[in-house]
């Protein structure tokens, strides 16, 4: 099984829709193996967006991220991360097409609801970043057989 993390960002606290997002997560087969709220730091952020560290909006976005804590999470399923993107949709919420959690509930590139990991390389450095290995728990769903065929877990 794949592990990718998902964050839900400070926007979805403050608009009460965490209960609505980890609920699509899990209707969807994906089983949740870390949980945890945290308040980010500067320097987290600065590992964690290193790659925006350039731009011109890169404060704006780290900003975002530390008005309010975030709920971090840690999702496994087969292709967890190809699963978890398609179920989040396009980064600009505008763009993000109806039907994915983007394309209902946001209408911004930045305060886009959620952050997932884009691939499985970046989904194990950031499940690194942002849990330690106690905090992430390995446990077989008894429902495991009702989301997959037996030939695909």
């Amino acid at each position: 099984m794949e592990r990718t993390l998902v964050i839900l960002k400070p926007c979805t606290l403050q608009r009460g829709l965490v209960g609505e997002i980890l609920k699509r997560f899990e209707q969807k087969g994906l089983h949740l193996t870390g949980l945890k709220m945290m308040q980010l730091t500067d320097e987290l952020l600065d590992e964690h967006y290193a790659h925006l560290s350039g731009r011109s909006f890169f404060q704006q976005v780290k900003d975002s991220m530390m008005a309010t804590p975030v709920i971090v999470c840690c999702y496994e399923g087969v292709n967890a991360v190809e699963v978890v993107r398609s179920l989040v949709g396009a980064t600009n919420g505008r763009n993000a097409l109806p039907g994915t959690i983007r394309g209902d509930y946001s209408m911004s590139s930045q305060e886009n609801v959620v952050h997932a990991s884009d691939s499985v390389e970046n989904a194990q450095i950031e499940l690194a970043r942002f849990f330690n290995p106690k905090e992430i728990c390995a446990w077989e769903p008894i429902a495991a057989p009702f989301f997959y065929a037996n030939d695909e877990i």
